[in-house]
């Protein structure tokens, strides 16, 4: 049960859907749209473990910060990894959310993504973290479902559809029907996997030692699952593992698709084994409407082509690929009635009543 004292300060509170992500957090207010996007890093003192800096400000000090200070992703592969930063994190999230309220003691009701592959103990931690830094209900939705509402796909139709949802620290493929998720693949590979298969790449072929932040970069600007119509080369700078000097490299978009081949591949299979799973008559509907891609790693140069050429079907970025499970989460707050039934088959001991 809410309490009266957070039931009254609730009626001064946004509600909110937050994409709690390895690589980034998102928050989108009811009504206002997607208000805070920034990384999901916490810099800590590392004695006292007091918090330094979190999001944005945290991220720039990743690989810069003094011996006595660390900069943390506190959470790995799509679930908590450090509770007590999770939950200032988390805080820090929502009073910023209501930063130019009257009130600077928000009680918000919150609904929080998460992968469809947690355990319960992981659920539960997501549920206590969320409550902790100050919601005052905590609903959980999983991230294909809430990905596909964002998406604007018939989630509560007897259609079926299916979504490939690439973030930071896990992909998540399901086909979802009436509501509910009727096959559902969540593996650990997904953008952070794909950072690292670069680094691995110029360190075993080039003897070059690069950071987290110039692998990313470089995907994104030049990385590929499928030949690009015009191959492009990027600079890749480090240090070089056997002089221990600075080097800076050109390296094409041919070779970063030879660096992301093994986690590409490890996605486009994962795809082909739900649709192996998935029923004959919903396997006509996604002939019909095609697969949908959200995330970030849908963002990938030629990643659409390659899962067409591999499933044979159509294969689309969703719009807005990065924000569709906050405005997902969101949705479902303007709408509760109508999916009250798919967040309460997700709860097992959270707030919802």
């Amino acid at each position: 049960m809410v309490s009266p004292l957070n039931w009254l300060l609730g009626l001064f509170s946004l509600d909110i859907g937050i994409d709690l992500g390895t690589a980034n957090t998102l928050v989108d207010v009811r009504g206002r749209g997607i208000v805070i996007n920034e990384p999901s890093v916490v810099a800590i003192e590392k004695k006292t473990r007091r918090v330094l800096a979190i999001g944005s400000e945290a991220k720039e000090m990743v690989g810069r910060t003094p011996g006595n200070i660390v900069a943390i992703r506190p959470l790995r592969d799509g679930v908590i990894s450090d509770f007590d930063v999770t939950e200032q994190m988390l805080h820090y999230f929502i009073n910023k959310v209501h930063e130019h309220m009257l009130l600077r003691v928000p009680r918000p009701r919150v609904v929080v993504g998460i992968p469809s592959g947690v355990t319960e103990v992981e659920k539960r931690a997501v549920n206590d973290a969320t409550l902790s830094a100050g919601a005052r209900e905590a609903y959980l939705i999983e991230e294909p479902i809430a990905a596909a509402i964002g998406a604007d796909l018939p989630v509560a139709d007897a259609r079926g559809s299916m979504i490939v949802d690439i973030g930071g620290g896990t992909t998540e493929v399901a086909v979802i029907s009436l509501g509910g998720i009727v096959v559902a693949r969540s593996i650990r590979v997904a953008g952070d996997e794909m950072d690292e298969d670069i680094m691995n790449y110029a360190r075993q072929k080039y003897n070059l030692l690069i950071g987290e932040q110039m692998a990313e970069s470089v995907k994104i600007e030049c990385g590929s699952a499928y030949p690009m119509e015009t191959e492009r080369t990027v600079c890749l700078r480090g240090r070089n593992l056997i002089s221990g000097l600075p080097e800076r490299i050109e390296i094409s978009s041919v070779e970063l698709r030879e660096a992301l081949r093994n986690s590409v591949g490890i996605i486009v299979d994962t795809v082909r084994q739900a649709i192996d799973e998935t029923p004959p008559e919903l396997i006509s509907d996604l002939m019909e409407h095609g697969i949908a891609l959200a995330g970030g790693g849908a963002l990938l140069h030629g990643l659409a082509e390659r899962l067409s050429e591999e499933t044979r079907m159509h294969v689309y970025v969703a719009p807005e690929p990065l924000t569709c499970v906050a405005r997902g989460a969101e949705k479902v707050l303007e709408n509760f009635d109508l999916l009250h039934k798919t967040l309460a088959s997700m709860q097992r001991g959270s707030t919802l009543h």
